[in-house]
C-alpha cells in the first residue's frame, strides 16, 4: 500500500456485513516452521500473507528450505526432516515473535553456526527463558547486545541431552511453544517443566494441535508439564489448511456489538483451535447478541442498545482482550481486564499504549503490572480532538478503528503497521461500517447553497455547516482583534482558538449573535480573502469535521466535495447565472434595510468568481461525480426538492 502518515475514519454511523478472514497468523507461522521440520512435502492454503509470514517464509529459505509459492495465498514447503541444508546464515526477522522465538529453538538444536536478529523492538522483547531452557539440553545461544535479549548468535551444540528442562510461563508462552515445536529434534525423550502459572494457554494448545496434525503427540500433565516421547518426528500431512485469525475476528465483532449489526465472520467458529474464538463470550458478557456456528460467528448490539462494563480475565484471550479495552469506551460502566502481564513484552508496551489512547478520548484509566481498569467519560458523547498513536503495533491501530464510532471519528497515525497481519485491515473495515452520511453543495456565491442546504437539513432531520460562515466569522473576529486579513499565522492561531457556535440561523463569536454582520457584501469579501491562505483553511478544516454527526450532515461551501468531505455520499454542484446571483443579493439585501447597487453587487461576484476558481488551495470547481444543479430558472423550494430526489433516489 501507498505510505500514509495516518488515516482519516469519519464518525460512524452503524455496521453490517460479512467479512471473510485473513488466515490465523499463529497457525501460519506454526504451519511453515513444522512443514520445513517434516519429512515429506506439505501443500498450505490460506497461509496468511503479511510481514510476519514473510519473515518466517525468508528465514526458511535462507535456510535452504524449498518453498514454493502456488498463488491465491497457497505454498508447498519441502521438508527437510530437520537437518536445514544451509548451516551458516544470518536471518533478520523483524518484529515477529511467531517467527524469532521458533527459530531460536529450531536452530539451537539444528547444528549450524547461525544469527538471529530484528527491529529494534524485538531487541527490547525478553528472550532470557527460552535461552536458558536451550542451554539446558547443551544450546550453544550467545547474546550479541544486552543479556537476556536479541540479537542471538547460535552455534552447534557439542551434546544434546534430552531429559528434562524447566522454563518459565508467565512471561510469554511463546517460549513453551518454541521448545516443544523443536523438542523432537533432540530424538530423545524430553520433559519440560513450567515453572509458574503459564499465561496465553490458548496460544500452546493451538501448538500441541498442530504438533499432532504432522505426527508428533505430546504427553502432557495438566499445564504443568509438557513430554516430547523419545524418536518423535515430523511427518508431512499432504494438504493443511489454515485457520481464519480469531484475534483478527474481533474488531469486527466489537463493530457488530457498539454499531447495531449484524456483522458476521467467516473462517472461525466454535470448531476453531484458537482460544480467541472466546471473545464472543466476553462480548456477550457486555450484553452483546452472539451467534456461532462451525466456522462462522456473528454479533448484535444488546437490546438495550449499549453494553455493559466486564471485570474479566483474560488470559484466555490476551490478544482479542485489547479490543475489549476499546469496547470499554461504548459501555455503561467499568472495565476491568485482569491477568495480562504479557501485553507488557508484545510489539509495545500494549498496557501503558492503551492507556494513553483511551484518555485521550477522556477515560479514566488505571494500569498495574497486569490490569487495566477503564471508566468511560460521563458524557454520552464520546469524541477525541487528538490522534490516534500506534507505536509500531498493529493491534493498536485496529482495536483504535473502532474508537470511530465516536462523535468526531478517529485519526489514526502509521497505519501501514496492520500489514504485521492484516494488510488490507481498513479496506476491510470500511466494507461493514456506515460512516454518518454528508450531502456537500458547493458553489459560487450567491448560488443559493446556503439556503437551499439549510432546508434540505431540516427536511431530513440532518445538522446543517454553512462553511462560509466560519471565514466570515474568523474575518470578523480578525477585524476585532486588529489582525490584519494576510497575516496567515496570526490569522490560523485566531482560526483555532475563536469561539464560535450556530443556533439555528444564528452565529455567535464570543458569546455575540453577529448574524447581519456576516451577510454584509464587506464581510463576504473579507472572508474571501482568508480562505485563499493555506494555513487558515487547515485550522479550519478540523472545525468543519466536528458538524459531522449522526444522524447526519448538510454542508454547503466551495470545497466540501473536494476537500473537507470527499467521501460524502452525495456531491451537489448548485449555481446559477451571475446576472440572477445579483439579484438576490441584491433582494437579500434591500429586505433587511441594507443599500445596495446591483451594477456593484454582480461586479463583486464575478470578481469573486474569478478569485475563487484561479485560487491555488482548493479552487471553486464541479468536482468529478458531483451532479450539476443550475437554479437559475428554479425557486429555492425547486432546487430542495431536486437534491432530496437525488438523495432517495440513492436509498
Amino acid at each position: 500500500m501507498t505510505y500514509q502518515k495516518f488515516i482519516t475514519l469519519p464518525p460512524m454511523l452503524s455496521a453490517q456485513g460479512t467479512v471473510r478472514l485473513p488466515g490465523s497468523k499463529s497457525i501460519s507461522n506454526r504451519m511453515l516452521l513444522l512443514s520445513a521440520l517434516s519429512d515429506g512435502v506439505t501443500e498450505i492454503r490460506d497461509l496468511l500473507h503479511s510481514d510476519d509470514t514473510e519473515h518466517m517464509l525468508t528465514g526458511l529459505r535462507t535456510l535452504g528450505v524449498t518453498v514454493d509459492a502456488l498463488g491465491c495465498n497457497a505454498y508447498r514447503v519441502h521438508g527437510c526432516a530437520g537437518n536445514f541444508p544451509v548451516k551458516n546464515a544470518e536471518l533478520f526477522l523483524g518484529n515477529a515473535g511467531t517467527a524469532f522465538r521458533p527459530l531460536t529453538a529450531a536452530l539451537a538444536l539444528a547444528g549450524g553456526h547461525y544469527r538471529l536478529s530484528g527491529v529494534q523492538r524485538m531487541h527490547e522483547r525478553p528472550i532470557a527463558d527460552l535461552v536458558d531452557a536451550l542451554r539446558g539440553l547443551g544450546a550453544d545461544i550467545r547474546y550479541l547486545g544486552m543479556e537476556g535479549f536479541p540479537p542471538l548468535e547460535i552455534h552447534p551444540a557439542t551434546v544434546l541431552n534430552g531429559n528434562r528442562i524447566a522454563v518459565r510461563g508467565d512471561v510469554s508462552s511463546q517460549f513453551l511453544s518454541a521448545l516443544l515445536m523443536a523438542l523432537p529434534l533432540v530424538r530423545s525423550a524430553t520433559t519440560v517443566e513450567v515453572k509458574g502459572e503459564l499465561i496465553s494457554k490458548p496460544y500452546v494448545e493451538i501448538t500441541l494441535a498442530m504438533m499432532a496434525r504432522f505426527g508428533v503427540q505430546v504427553v502432557r500433565d495438566g499445564w504443568s508439564s509438557f513430554t516430547i516421547p523419545a524418536d518423535s518426528k515430523y511427518v508431512a500431512p499432504g494438504l493443511i489448511y489454515v485457520e481464519g485469525d480469531a484475534s483478527s475476528a474481533s474488531y469486527f465483532l466489537a463493530a457488530g456489538a457498539i454499531g447495531g449489526g449484524p456483522v458476521r465472520v467467516e473462517g472461525v467458529g466454535h470448531d476453531s483451535i484458537q482460544g480467541d474464538v472466546r471473545f464472543v463470550e466476553a462480548l456477550q458478557l457486555m450484553g452483546a447478541r452472539i451467534a456461532i456456528g462451525p466456522d462462522w460467528m456473528e454479533a448484535r448490539t444488546p437490546e438495550s442498545g449499549r453494553m455493559k462494563g466486564i471485570d474479566l480475565d483474560c488470559n484466555h484471550i490476551p490478544d482479542a482482550a485489547m479490543t475489549l479495552a476499546v469496547c470499554a469506551l461504548f459501555a455503561d460502566g467499568v472495565t476491568t481486564l485482569r491477568n495480562i502481564a504479557s501485553w507488557r513484552v508484545k510489539e509495545t508496551d500494549r498496557i501503558a499504549a492503551m492507556a494513553a489512547e483511551l484518555r485521550k478520548f477522556g477515560a479514566t484509566v488505571e494500569e498495574g503490572a497486569d490490569f487495566i481498569r477503564i471508566i468511560p467519560p460521563q458524557t454520552s458523547i464520546l469524541a477525541s480532538q487528538s490522534s490516534i498513536d500506534t507505536y509500531d503495533d498493529h493491534r493498536m491501530a485496529m482495536c483504535f478503528s473502532l474508537a470511530a464510532f465516536s462523535q468526531t471519528g478517529a485519526s489514526i497515525n502509521d497505519p501501514q503497521c496492520v500489514a504485521k497481519t492484516f494488510p488490507d485491515y481498513f479496506e476491510c473495515f470500511a466494507r461493514v461500517v456506515k460512516a454518518v452520511p454528508v450531502i456537500a453543495i458547493d458553489g459560487p456565491s450567491a448560488s443559493g447553497k446556503g439556503t437551499v442546504a439549510q432546508l434540505v437539513a431540516v427536511q431530513l432531520g440532518f445538522h446543517y455547516l454553512d462553511s462560509g460562515a466560519l471565514y466570515r466569522l474568523l474575518a470578523l473576529a480578525a477585524k476585532q482583534h486588529g489582525v490584519a486579513l494576510d497575516a496567515e499565522e496570526q490569522l490560523a492561531d485566531l482560526a483555532a482558538r475563536m469561539d464560535i457556535r450556530f443556533e439555528g440561523m444564528d452565529s455567535w463569536l464570543d458569546g455575540v449573535k453577529v448574524n447581519d454582520e456576516l451577510r454584509s457584501e464587506q464581510s463576504a469579501v473579507a472572508a474571501s480573502r482568508v480562505a485563499i491562505l493555506p494555513s487558515v483553511r487547515t485550522a479550519l478544516l478540523d472545525r468543519q469535521h466536528t458538524f459531522r454527526r449522526a444522524p447526519g450532515l448538510v454542508a454547503d461551501g466551495r470545497d466540501m466535495a473536494s476537500v473537507v468531505f470527499p467521501d460524502a455520499i452525495l456531491k451537489i454542484f448548485l449555481t446559477a447565472s451571475a446576472e440572477v446571483r445579483a439579484e438576490r443579493r441584491y433582494k437579500q439585501l434591500m429586505e433587511k434595510g441594507m443599500g445596495a447597487s446591483i451594477s456593484n453587487l454582480l461586479e463583486n461576484i464575478n470578481a469573486r468568481d474569478e478569485r475563487d476558481s484561479q485560487r491555488s488551495v482548493a479552487p471553486l470547481q464541479q468536482m468529478s461525480g458531483a451532479r450539476l444543479l443550475d437554479t437559475t430558472n428554479l425557486t429555492i423550494e425547486q432546487a430542495v426538492q431536486e437534491v432530496l430526489a437525488s438523495y432517495y433516489s440513492m436509498h
